[in-house]
């Protein structure tokens, strides 16, 4: 517990973290491509006082039929999250705007100069989420066929926010002068040139945008594999895990917190915030009830749809047989791990297990009263597996409203969260220093 209050975020994927969402009555028709739906997301987030809304990303509309009949059952249309972080900076205040840009088919030059312009716009709020891809029907887009091998996407990341932290430190903070006496609109002696060459980009630098009012934006990474780790480890503010089990989130955090130490880091510099997905209700009956009718909702084909990219095509097995093997034949992300260990520590059938992971995506799920819910977050926040939480709604609004009207409050009463902001910019809410220069790839030995 690097300080004495949580952080929480909240993750503003579509409809919410239920792959049937929506369906439900009170979804927002169309809500995945509706700006007034993201505004009220953070709005309402703001009102809670998170420290900062979050957008994933995935840069395909996959026209996949796995199994037969599932293409066109789920919603997968998504706006560019840069887009609405530009369109949400002039009309909120205090939160901060995280969204997802990969580094596998981006450019060093355009991610930095974007992102620095909607921190500009914003005074302050933005965040990169650092991300490599690892889809196939990703690289379709991009003039490949196939998806880089996951070692050199993480070479390319690596070399990918050097550049782009490199360019963030263009300015100082008082380079530009304005002096209309002196005629003298910025100081010369105050921009540094980057002049990269390396094995991926070539980029001379500066940047066209003056240095963030937070000195950069923040970088947010998810990686869950060693690689990811490392990663994350040296370049990144905040940490979004995926960890469902107590012992695991300890874990992650205790071997996390070590390995940004050796990267001559401290370990309040990095802000763990594994995934939550709370089922509220009056009573702890009422809220299994809930999570029972929103399992039931899950469309069957849209379950197995999902199962399909990590243990490939299932409609030929039973659906309540067992949870088979993984598959082989493509590159898998980090996650699919965690999904088989949550299908064999719970005795998973397939069914049970779309129904699992089809809400909240194998997160951590707790279900029952707000005070149950905020006991569950405080045992890990006071145990040592998170720093906060990023909040998954299940259905959008709805759940999120629920969470800030009845755990914030409680939360709050326990002073395990904040009743009011303590800054204007992201990186002063999460209670981060000044940045400085990212530590070098190569990490530190550990002290003898």
């Amino acid at each position: 517990m690097s300080d004495q209050r949580m952080k929480l975020g909240l993750s503003m994927q579509g409809y919410g973290y239920h792959h049937s969402g929506w369906l439900h009555p009170d979804a927002p028709r169309g809500g995945a491509v509706d700006f007034k739906h993201y505004l009220q997301l953070a709005e309402t987030a703001r009102r809670g006082r998170f420290d900062m809304v979050f957008l994933a990303d995935f840069t395909t509309f996959p026209m996949v039929d796995v199994p037969k009949g599932a293409l066109g059952r789920r919603d997968k249309d998504s706006l560019e999250p840069l887009s609405i972080l530009a369109a949400l900076s002039p009309v909120t205040e205090n939160i901060g705007l995280v969204a997802t840009t990969s580094t596998t088919f981006s450019n060093p030059f355009h991610t930095a100069r974007a992102f620095a312009s909607i921190d500009m716009i914003s005074g302050g709020r933005v965040g990169w989420n650092v991300v490599t891809s690892f889809q196939d029907e990703e690289a379709k887009n991009f003039g490949s066929s196939q998806i880089l091998e996951k070692s050199l996407r993480y070479q390319r990341a690596e070399e990918f926010v050097d550049v782009v932290a490199g360019l963030w430190d263009s300015f100082d903070s008082d380079t530009f002068e304005y002096d209309k006496a002196s005629g003298r609109y910025f100081d010369p002696a105050k921009v540094r040139v980057l002049n990269h060459v390396g094995k991926h980009f070539q980029v001379k630098g500066p940047l066209t945008v003056p240095r963030s009012p937070q000195g950069r934006p923040i970088l947010v990474q998810a990686g869950a594999s060693d690689d990811g780790q490392q990663f994350a480890a040296r370049i990144a503010d905040v940490i979004y895990g995926v960890q469902n089990e107590l012992g695991a989130a300890q874990a992650f955090y205790r071997g996390l917190k070590e390995r940004v130490v050796r990267f001559g880091r401290k370990p309040s510099d990095v802000k763990i915030m594994p995934g939550l997905l709370p089922v509220i209700a009056e009573t702890e009956q009422a809220a299994k009830r809930k999570y029972k009718e929103m399992q039931e909702m899950v469309d069957p084909l849209v379950g197995l749809e999902y199962l399909a990219r990590v243990f490939g095509d299932l409609s030929g097995y039973p659906l309540d047989g067992p949870v088979p093997e993984l598959r082989t034949d493509i590159q898998l992300a980090s996650r699919s791990k965690i999904h088989l260990e949550t299908a064999r520590r719970n005795n998973y059938t397939i069914r049970q297990m779309f129904q699992s992971v089809a809400i909240g995506n194998a997160h951590h799920t707790v279900i029952g009263t707000a005070e149950q819910v905020a006991d569950v977050m405080e045992r890990w926040f006071r145990d040592g597996a998170a720093d906060g939480f990023n909040i998954l709604p299940a259905i959008s609004p709805n759940s999120l409203v629920e969470f800030v009207d009845h755990v914030v409050p409680v939360l709050q009463t326990r002073g395990l969260f904040r009743t009011e902001y303590e800054s204007t910019t992201l990186r002063g809410n999460l209670g981060l220093e000044e940045p400085r220069p990212l530590p070098q790839a190569a990490p530190q030995e550990a002290a003898e």
